[in-house]
């Protein structure tokens, strides 16, 4: 089966779109994409792989569904596209950004520069039905990114990976903590951080600090 993915990915994940629950997942957002209004739009749905490449991946932050309004989805967590209203818990996001490191909070809330300089931003669905939040769940996509974060975790070493809130402290129990650097921090959505434990988490810091003890280019924030 032919998935668009970029080079690097696909030579590592060319098994898993041989199986059989992912040809069945191809046929379910086919159809999707084709009776419903879906996003993101299809050629972005591999844009997380397509920006960060998987020798360049040296953070990852695990998100849960793309977002479900017009416009919003980039094929990024908790990215969206320019010009489009940044969502509650991205605006938390810039936040301890300032707070942690005073970088000034940028006017888009495009994260494509951080994908760029090897963060890969992975939901664990990739697609979503408009309006319809978890509309594509448990059709196959957490199975496939499972299998993502498993092959960095068995195939790279010293990679950053933020968990924030329990569902993706959940996904990513699969990671080897004595080969990577596991970050956790409570959500950044209004609800969790209003609560205490997503504001003063510095995980910005954390990794760039990781990063530069392993010889590599910190992140830009």
């Amino acid at each position: 089966m032919d998935v668009k993915i970029a080079p690097s990915w696909k030579s590592h994940l060319e098994e898993e779109f041989e199986k059989d629950y992912f040809k069945n997942l191809v046929s379910f957002v086919k159809e999707e994409y084709q009776h419903h209004t879906v996003y993101p739009p299809g050629s972005k749905i591999f844009n997380a792989f397509d920006k960060s490449s998987f020798e360049d991946t040296k953070v990852v932050i695990i998100g849960q569904d793309p977002y479900h309004g017009p416009g919003q989805a980039n094929g990024l967590c908790f990215s969206v596209a320019d010009g489009v209203r940044k969502p509650p818990s991205l605006v938390n996001i810039f936040k301890e950004i300032k707070d942690d490191i005073g970088k000034e909070v940028p006017q888009s809330g495009n994260l494509e520069r951080w994908a760029e300089q090897g963060v890969l931003l992975l939901n664990a669905t990739l697609t979503v039905r408009a309006r319809e939040a978890g509309s594509h769940q448990k059709k196959g996509w957490e199975q496939f990114t499972d299998a993502v974060i498993k092959k960095i975790s068995d195939e790279k070493e010293g990679v950053v990976f933020m968990l924030w809130g329990a569902y993706a402290q959940k996904k990513g129990a699969i990671i080897d903590e004595n080969k990577h650097h596991v970050l956790k921090a409570k959500h950044p959505s209004p609800m969790a951080a209003k609560y205490g434990g997503w504001f003063g988490s510095k995980h910005f810091s954390q990794a760039n600090e990781y990063l530069k003890n392993q010889g590599l280019e910190e992140i830009e924030w």
